[in-house]
């Protein structure tokens, strides 16, 4: 139903995408690209429950904050564990995008990736807080189709394509044809765990104790899936946790496969159970087009050459596979009408008025 309401807004207000992912939130805008990708980290004073940063910020300060401050992630597994606070980070990100322009103001259409395996809970969980954020309009599209979208993959084709989409707290994987996902796998593995594989393997081989921010660290610069051309070092910095000291302790991009075993079965094991129940005229397809990767655990070193050896097909990362689920956030935007099949059941007519 026309709202004049809403047509008033839509002249002053910014269209976004937003990828809130569990270890960054990327926003885009209708028509610009990607504005903002920034940690999805909150600090807040304990007591007062006050906010004191959000984003790049509020990432400085993770196990660095003295007692009376937590630096606090909203988001665990893709879904929302604090409503207050993702609401609030929610609302920063929008501002932050209307700021740029003293004509807007933040009333914006926003579309928002959400993993697929989430409950309707968990939906109504999301497109409440972007409503209380400020949003007059929320859409919720789920991740693999986003992706998808975003990577260039024609979704609402009968042909289908296949795409696995490895962010921080969920890896998604989904075979998708004429607008729909015809098969989909959910799994809580993704960067989140690998770089708990990482602290894990450090503790038990070099009785080193090394936070999150180094393991990551230590993922993105000698990570690996598959064995390198030339194996690289690492040194990783931490505490003895025999001698209480500080310590530094040179490991191999082979040491570090090695603690990214576990994870990266995982994701191959959910990958060949999705084609195992596609049909053949679908495999048939992604024989011919091969799969694609994005999230940022696309970009671990040869884990398209190991995928490509276990599922014998033709498997390679989008371009700027970070931001894969934010631009086709923003593309739905720019063909609503068109691409409205692929939003999630649950959005007709999520307006405020």
């Amino acid at each position: 139903m026309f709202s004049p309401l809403n047509w008033l807004l839509g002249l002053f207000s910014l269209d976004i995408g937003i990828d809130l992912g569990t270890a960054n939130t990327l926003v885009c805008v209708r028509n610009q690209g990607v504005v903002i990708n920034e940690p999805s980290v909150v600090a807040i004073e304990k007591k007062t429950k006050k906010v004191l940063a959000i984003g790049a910020e509020a990432k400085e300060m993770v196990g660095r904050t003295p007692a009376n401050i937590v630096a606090v992630r909203p988001l665990r597994d893709g879904v929302i564990s604090d409503f207050d606070v993702t609401e609030q980070m929610l609302h920063h990100f929008i501002r932050k995008v209307h700021e740029r322009s003293l004509l807007r103001i933040p009333r914006p259409r926003v579309v928002v990736g959400i993993p697929s395996g989430v409950t309707e809970v968990e939906k109504r969980a999301v497109h409440d807080a972007t409503i209380s954020a400020g949003a007059r309009e929320a859409y919720l599209v789920e991740e693999p189709m986003a992706a998808a979208i975003g990577a260039g993959l024609k979704v609402t084709d009968a042909k289908g394509s296949m795409i696995v989409d490895i962010g921080g707290g969920t890896t998604e994987v989904a075979v998708i044809a004429l607008g729909g996902i015809v098969v989909a796998r959910s799994i809580r593995v993704a960067g989140d765990e690998m770089d708990e594989d990482i602290i894990a393997y450090a503790r038990q081989k070099y009785n080193l104790l090394i936070g999150d921010r180094t393991a990551e660290q230590a993922k993105i610069e000698a990570g690996s899936a598959y064995p390198l051309e030339q194996e690289i070092t690492y040194t990783l910095r931490g505490r003895n946790l025999i001698t209480g000291l500080p310590e530094g302790v040179e490991i191999s991009s082979i040491e570090i496969r090695e603690a990214l075993r576990n994870s990266v079965n995982v994701i191959v094991e959910a990958i060949k159970s999705a084609l195992d129940d596609t049909p053949p005229e679908l495999v048939a397809d992604l024989m011919s087009d091969g799969i694609v990767l994005a999230g940022g655990g696309a970009l671990l070193r040869g884990l398209s050459e190991r995928l490509s050896e276990e599922t014998k097909m033709k498997v390679y990362a989008a371009n700027e596979p970070m931001s894969c689920v934010a631009k086709g956030a923003e593309k739905i935007l720019e063909s609503l009408e068109d691409l409205r099949k692929v939003l999630t059941s649950m959005q007709r007519g999520s307006t405020i008025h």
